[in-house]
């Protein structure tokens, strides 16, 4: 009776080792956001001044209406509206308006004055310059600009990777991480990179999500084109590999077992 204990240990034990080996714990400070006490001081002393600008490759469209009743006068300065479609009786779809594309010099082509350039200025100071040069030719115009291709990319342990737009030019880095739906538990919350273009050039920026200093960094407010990675903890890359070799695990255990149970008889 004891000769069939000793090996029933020997395989509890094993088994127990070989999943220790395979999983792993997490602890609070690995999952919780914004754990640091001092919180509220943080968000108040936030700086909240933030202003997009735009850049190389950025599609806009530009409106410019007058406050009068006659809107005749801005035609020229407007672009015509387009088609976005046609339907099934062949008659035209939704009209759309068309967009400027900001080129490499920063520069668009406006009708009626030429080349403005409006790369690198905020929507408000892209916004006073067409006022100023407009205002040679209308009374009062008042110029609405928006952005129509402002995008981030949410990859890696996030619920719903992919990329996401932008309607109202801003977006922080809690708001992008929930449009894809929170980190998965296996998310590295210490470890959250950003990856943006500057002047053509790649910059890289980690985020650690357990502290409230996130919240305070010049990058939490999120520029177009953003990619924003998260990446697995050690629990994901240890299930990733038990996965793959499961089989081998659970074979070289049991052959051990044996081995063993054989040898203390």
């Amino acid at each position: 009776m004891k000769s069939l204990i000793k090996p029933f240990k020997v395989l509890k034990v094993l088994s127990l080792l070989s999943i220790l080996l395979i999983t792993s714990c997490a602890s609070r400070q690995d999952l919780v956001y914004f754990q640091d006490e001092a919180i509220t001081s943080a968000i108040e002393n936030q700086n909240s001044n933030f202003g997009l600008t735009y850049q190389t490759n950025d599609l806009l469209t530009i409106n410019v209406s007058l406050s009068a009743t006659n809107q005749d006068a801005t035609k020229p300065y407007n672009l015509p509206l387009i088609s976005s479609g046609s339907l099934d009786n062949g008659a035209q779809g939704n009209l759309a308006m068309q967009t400027y594309l900001v080129d490499n010099q920063g520069n668009i082509e406006y009708p009626g004055l030429g080349l403005v350039k409006i790369g690198g200025l905020t929507n408000q100071e892209a916004t006073k310059l067409l006022k100023e040069k407009l205002s040679d030719y209308l009374v009062n115009p008042i110029v609405t600009i928006r952005l129509t291709n402002f995008t981030v990319s949410v990859l890696g342990e996030v619920k719903n990777a992919g990329a996401y737009t932008v309607t109202d030019e801003r977006i922080s880095l809690a708001e992008a991480l929930g449009l894809a739906g929170d980190l998965t538990i296996y998310g590295n919350r210490k470890n959250v990179l950003l990856i943006r273009e500057v002047n053509g050039e790649k910059k890289y920026h980690k985020f650690d999500l357990t502290s409230v200093n996130v919240l305070n960094s010049s990058n939490y407010y999120l520029r177009q084109n953003d990619v924003i990675y998260v990446e697995p903890n050690n629990a994901r890359v240890r299930s990733a590999s038990y996965n793959q070799n499961n089989g081998i695990i659970i074979s070289a255990v049991g052959t051990l077992a044996t081995i063993v149970a054989i040898l203390i008889k």
